[in-house]
């Protein structure tokens, strides 16, 4: 990998920016599905309930709930707050009735369900003070978004947790596209929301003295959405998947030191926070993509956080023996085909089941599969712009921990995945530590999974590194 610094391209950016490094990434790998959305937006469909799961929120524990079923919220109306931080309120995305509150094991909440109003955008939100952003102080800014459910779009790392308000980063960090398979194009899903996004970048500047990164792809035109915002340092990254991870660009850009704490957001969140100090209203409004190669005719929605995806998904599948995901294949959640949309997620895949035998099927050589390994996946690493077809087959079980050399050359970091993934079985903090668990979340060696020739579930892994740093 190359890091170059002061980078210059020939974009229109504000000359209140600094263009700082272009890095080109030459570890990963890029997964070429058939099924990516086409920039077309469907007819207004609206599903009928929508859903909270503190499931979605990494480092929730013990959800406190502040409604009960039968009860009308408003958009934007606290649902639940989390007994470890209880400031930090989790609103309700729509106004409607709530009619269920799903709990698992030892009474652990799951999901509050509300029976959306019809025509949501002319029905009640909760109401919050417009404010002069560039005279709002910290602590009304952070009162402010704490009461109206935008917080959680406040991710910290290490540990990629939902950010602690008490804390002061040393830096925010945006990534200003998605690599992973079939995500959503982010200059169709963001278009037209430059001042929103321009504003919840100078609520952000409140929070830090450092700077606050946009790291952009090398390679093609720059979504209107960033061309013209202002105070940023401006990065751009070119290379295979995890390129978008912003994991990999903090690790290049401003690495992460022990004690130290970076904050990162989605462009959505960033968005969210200015249209809540703009328009005075948590708005929970997204565009998502309907992707996988089991779709008639992937596609864009507009609908809310936390939408059925029933009606989305429902007459478009090619058949029914499929696999629904709510967010990409390497990272995304298996939902049934009335389940939710997760919180941080703007796309629904649909691949085959694989539950079928394929005798031979994990060393057979075949020109119609997609393999890292060039034994197996023959000659598909020298077409890399076909489309392929892959269903949910693991193509054998757990099996002993192979040491190969493969999750390094996918993994465009400094550091040792194979040995922190052993340090992290061991229980050995130490190790865990000087390997690099405080750079890493699950989507950062989830392309280690998916190579895996051991079958081991890797994502799983690295968050139970994770909670053991934090909980000892």
């Amino acid at each position: 990998m190359l890091i170059l610094a002061g980078f210059s391209g020939g974009q229109n950016f504000s000359e209140n920016n600094r263009m700082s490094k272009y890095i080109k990434l030459k570890k990963g790998f890029n997964i070429n599905l058939k099924g990516k959305a086409q920039g077309t937006l469907s007819e207004d469909i609206q599903p009928a309930t929508f859903a909270l799961k503190p499931t979605d929120f990494p480092g929730v524990q013990r959800g406190k709930v502040l409604v009960a079923e039968g009860e009308n919220v408003k958009a934007g109306t606290p649902v639940f707050y989390d007994k470890k931080m209880e400031n930090i309120m989790y609103a309700s995305p729509v106004s409607g009735e709530v009619v269920a509150i799903k709990r698992g094991e030892k009474r652990k909440l799951l999901e509050i369900i509300i029976l959306a109003d019809k025509e949501i955008e002319f029905k009640p939100y909760e109401r919050f003070s417009v404010s002069d952003i560039r005279n709002v102080s910290r602590d009304k800014v952070q009162e402010m978004m704490l009461r109206s459910g935008v917080w959680p779009n406040i991710l910290q790392r290490p540990y990629g947790i939902v950010a602690n308000p008490e804390d002061t980063p040393k830096s925010i960090f945006i990534s200003g596209f998605d690599s992973h398979p079939l995500a959503p194009d982010y200059a169709y899903i963001f278009d037209g929301q430059e001042k929103y996004f321009q504003a919840g970048l100078d609520i952000l500047k409140k929070f830090t003295d450092g700077d606050i990164h946009l790291t952009l792809e090398a390679s093609g035109e720059v979504p209107r959405v960033f061309s013209q915002v202002r105070g940023l340092e401006i990065n751009k990254i070119s290379g295979p998947h995890p390129a978008g991870n912003v994991g990999v660009q903090i690790h290049h850009i401003n690495p992460i030191n022990k004690g130290e704490i970076v904050w990162t957001l989605n462009p959505y969140g960033v968005i969210q926070i200015g249209k809540l100090f703009l328009n005075g209203r948590y708005d929970a409004s997204k565009y998502i993509a309907i992707t996988g190669s089991e779709v008639k005719n992937p596609q864009y929605y507009k609908t809310y956080s936390g939408a059925n995806i029933g009606k989305f998904v429902g007459d478009t599948l090619s058949n029914d023996h499929v696999r629904i995901i709510s967010g990409n294949v390497l990272t995304g959640e298996k939902i049934d085909k009335d389940g939710h949309l997760g919180f941080y997620h703007h796309q629904i895949t649909v691949i085959p089941e694989g539950d079928h035998y394929e005798m031979f099927g994990w060393i057979m050589p075949s020109t119609k599969k997609l393999s890292f390994y060039r034994g197996l996946g023959l000659f598909s690493f020298l077409n890399h712009k076909k489309e392929y077809t892959i269903d949910t087959n693991l193509q054998g079980g757990p099996r002993a921990f192979v040491v190969t050399g493969s999750f390094e050359k996918v993994t465009p970091m400094d550091i040792y995945p194979t040995y922190l993934l052993k340090a992290i079985l061991a229980q050995d903090y130490d190790e865990m530590e000087a390997l690099g668990i405080f750079e890493v979340i699950e989507e950062d060696l989830a392309l280690c999974e998916f190579i895996d020739v051991s079958k081991h579930d890797v994502q799983a892994i690295v968050r139970e590194g994770i909670d053991l740093m934090i909980h000892g």
